[in-house]
């Protein structure tokens, strides 16, 4: 279940439970991304945090990933789900290991389905923040599909 948008940021589980903590935060950002708010989604990376998406310059700090965010967003990338298949953490550091899908509205209107895996790094600075967190596609490419 989602948390209330006051929540982002904020570390509102037990210390103790940072498997939960990290859950909560990535659907926290699958919905800030669905719902436009680039800059909630950005605020749950740390201020150096990185983001590697595929055919896409890396996004270095909070204000290049809101920015690359938008540029997905505004190239039809559309209800993000994600779903944590593993968390491991040991201290202030944690993985989450997951699968993914998204919908990709092409400009004629047709829609492409994508799925794939993904790999976020945590850092409880505070709150659990991602410090690094990168995808890749399943199966075939976006682009192989639109040819």
């Amino acid at each position: 279940m989602y948390q209330p948008y006051s929540s982002f940021g904020a570390d509102v589980h037990s210390p103790r439970d940072p498997e939960s903590q990290i859950r909560n935060t990535s659907q926290d950002f699958a919905m800030a991304f669905n719902t436009g708010n680039f800059d909630q989604a950005a605020a749950l990376f740390a201020k150096d945090g990185v983001l590697v998406a595929p055919r896409h310059e890396t996004a270095h700090g909070q204000k290049q990933v809101e920015r690359l965010l938008r540029q997905l967003s505004d190239a039809g990338y559309s209800d993000l789900r994600l779903e944590t298949t593993r968390v491991e953490h040991s201290g202030d550091m944690a993985m989450e290991i997951g699968q993914f899908t998204v919908t990709i509205c092409k400009p004629d209107g047709t829609t492409i389905p994508e799925h794939g895996s993904y790999v976020k790094v945590w850092r409880r600075l505070g709150a659990w923040l991602i410090i690094g967190d990168c995808w890749t596609r399943t199966g075939k490419d976006v682009a192989d599909r639109a040819a």
